[in-house]
């Protein structure tokens, strides 16, 4: 395959109930959109039949491609997923598609232009969120306060599951990127933003799904962890670049 406009990295633990939906759905949006295109489905841990269904899925569909990987961490699959991608924009996406796949066109020229990093956002003016319980709502604020505080202030959400990286970007970056948890996202803007590149708050379109993996209190206590760990690798300089490393785009502005 020649260079795609559009990777999709989908980051699948035990996902044999919504993959099938999901890569349906992006199946109709990519023959309707018509540009080139890969979907990634980054495997890892799963008891299920999630890396079978992606095989059988893959025999029809040759743009698919399956990354599998026995080790659990949402981080750490989605790093893979990104490191493996060959487009020229590479776009994380939950399983569920709370965000519709329509949505990504939000995230491209024309429609959005002149940006490194672009993160969904349900709190930016002219998002939705649709059918999110309230209190589901409040933790989630609480948590990002927590976030602007500890690691990345300016940004409403840095929690939706939805973000779009320049290749150069996503190289770079998810080289950078230690955290196989659920705060591998945060800790790509801190990164991000330590080398300057240009990050940007995209309205989403967001429906609350009842069959949400995230356990609100476990998790929340693990990401709080996990933003202390980022803190002290940025104190210990691990995210500082090498002297080897090439520019970032926004260093050569």
């Amino acid at each position: 395959m020649n260079e795609p406009l559009l990777s999709i990295i989908i980051p699948a633990h035990n996902e044999e109930r919504r993959l099938p939906r999901a890569l349906e759905a992006i199946d109709r949006f990519l023959r309707s959109w018509g540009q080139p295109a890969e979907v990634i489905v980054a495997e890892n841990g799963s008891t299920d039949r999630t890396a079978e269904i992606v095989e059988a899925f893959a025999r029809d569909h040759p743009y698919v491609r399956l990354i599998r990987d026995p080790q659990r961490g949402k981080g750490r699959a989605v790093r893979q997923g990104m490191l493996a991608a060959r487009g020229r924009y590479r776009y994380i996406c939950d399983a569920d598609l709370s965000t519709p796949i329509e949505e990504v066109v939000k995230f491209l020229p024309p429609q959005l232009d002149h940006f490194d990093v672009a993160i969904g956002s349900r709190e930016a003016p002219g998002a939705w969120r649709i059918g999110e319980p309230l209190y589901r709502h409040l933790i989630g604020r609480v948590f990002n306060t927590i976030v602007r505080l500890l690691a990345v202030p300016g940004f409403q959400d840095t929690q939706c599951g939805f973000k779009m990286f320049r290749a150069e970007a996503a190289e770079d970056l998810f080289r950078a990127q230690r955290l196989d948890g659920m705060s591998f996202d945060v800790e790509v803007l801190f990164i991000a933003r330590l080398r300057g590149y240009r990050i940007v708050e995209v309205p989403v379109t967001w429906y609350f799904n009842p069959e949400s993996r995230v356990r609100l209190f476990r998790d929340s206590l693990n990401m709080f962890r996990e933003l202390l760990l980022i803190r002290w690798n940025a104190w210990k300089g691990r995210y500082a670049r090498s002297e080897s490393a090439e520019p970032s785009p926004a260093d050569a502005r």
